[in-house]
């Protein structure tokens, strides 16, 4: 039990920071809701339902395969490190959020499945740390991995969803010390993670 709340609080945090990290998706969703109505902006934030079960699929599929090679897998630990390393530095960076408003008829899930499939985000993620987190949760049961999933989906579904709120009640809200403040903090977070990750990383290179 105990294990399954560790690795739930691991999806938390990790599906927080990247629900309202600044990015591709993000935007979609405050521009839907700045040009039409916060439930286009609802329904941009659900699309990484829709978009993500084949990536993960698929990255577990590749990573399960190559398991056994401790070499490969802190590779690829180390470059999932890079990865949230930059996403850390630009959160902790960021100055102001600024979305590009295209006034366009609304067809936000379409537009939110095509734009998460497009970006090399969810990919770069279940690759690199999504997936060997599920595969390492697997060890101690199926229960902490669907723990880790469910943990990072009702964050990062909910804080846009949240996000998507906030802006249709007030447009201010992109523009407040409150909502740079918590990129920045959630800039830290990843930036943990990223530590932590170099170091698996490196204890499967056999360096420490």
């Amino acid at each position: 039990m105990m294990e399954s709340m560790h690795y739930f609080v691991w999806g938390i945090l990790l599906g927080f920071a990247a629900g309202i990290s600044p990015g591709p998706l993000l935007a979609l969703v405050i521009s839907e809701t700045l040009i039409h109505s916060r439930k286009e902006g609802v329904l941009v934030s659900v699309a990484p339902v829709l978009t993500d079960v084949p990536i993960i699929g698929a990255s577990v599929f590749i990573l399960s395969g190559i398991s056994h090679s401790d070499f490969l897998l802190g590779l690829i630990s180390l470059t999932g490190s890079s990865f949230l390393a930059s996403l850390a530095y630009r959160n902790i960076m960021i100055r102001d959020v600024h979305p590009r408003l295209r006034s366009v008829k609304p067809q936000s899930l379409r537009k939110g499945v095509i734009t998460n499939f497009l970006s090399p985000h969810p990919y770069l993620f279940w690759l690199t740390i999504g997936s060997p987190i599920i595969l390492k949760a697997c060890r101690t049961g199926k229960f902490s991995a669907l723990s880790f999933i469910a943990g990072f989906y009702i964050l990062l579904i909910g804080s846009k969803i949240l996000i998507a709120l906030l802006v249709n009640r007030s447009k201010k809200f992109l523009k407040s010390r409150t909502y740079l403040y918590v990129i920045r903090a959630t800039g830290v977070i990843l930036a943990i993670f990223a530590v932590l990750f170099i170091k698996n990383g490196l204890v499967m290179l056999g360096l420490i």
